[in-house]
């Protein structure tokens, strides 16, 4: 239940990031803010695991003596890509108006790894369903976390989070890999 717990804290970091952007920019009360973020980002990183669960549990018949290296390489790459974003200029600094369909696209855009990274839950000991509420809820709370984070901070920490997150789903990925 460990790994479940440090892959949704990692998968959380991208929603986090952009919180802490939304948070530094912004247009309503922070309350109802944080509370969007919450909810946009915790519902479809629940959700995305789930379908990247389900594809991954389909393939696993096929797959099966290569799904350690598969899930190794996905959480790499998708460990790789926050630690690169975390690094370079994001997209908040682009953000105007914070609407519902912003916040929907940023929900999307933020889960997609998270689809990927569901397919690991084919190889840990876990209720997939169980795993995917904790996955959401805590990326609800550490999203509305990253609205206040950003009313205070700025964009300072927003990199910082990333990278943090990719190092941990690296390190996910050793440990599934290794033992």
């Amino acid at each position: 239940m460990i790994e479940v717990v440090l892959l949704a804290f990692a998968l959380s970091m991208d929603a986090f990031a952009v919180s802490i952007g939304l948070g530094s920019k912004q247009q309503e009360t922070y309350l109802f803010l944080a509370l969007k973020a919450g909810f946009f980002f915790g519902v479809f990183q629940a959700i995305m695991p789930l379908v990247g669960y389900l594809g991954g549990h389909g393939l696993l018949s096929f797959v099966s003596v290569y799904a350690p290296y598969i899930a190794f390489g996905l959480l790499l790459l998708i460990g790789a890509k926050m630690i690169f974003d975390g690094v370079n200029e994001s997209i908040e600094e682009e953000i105007s108006k914070i609407t519902n369909k912003l916040m929907l696209t940023l929900a999307i855009a933020t889960s997609i790894d998270a689809m990927a990274a569901g397919f690991s839950l084919t190889l840990l000991d876990v209720n997939p369903f169980i795993a995917c509420v904790i996955i959401g809820a805590m990326t609800g709370v550490i999203s509305m976390v990253g609205v206040y984070v950003g009313k205070f901070t700025g964009t300072w920490f927003e990199g910082k989070a990333e990278v943090f997150g990719g190092f941990v789903l690296v390190a996910i990925g050793f440990r599934i890999l290794f033992f």
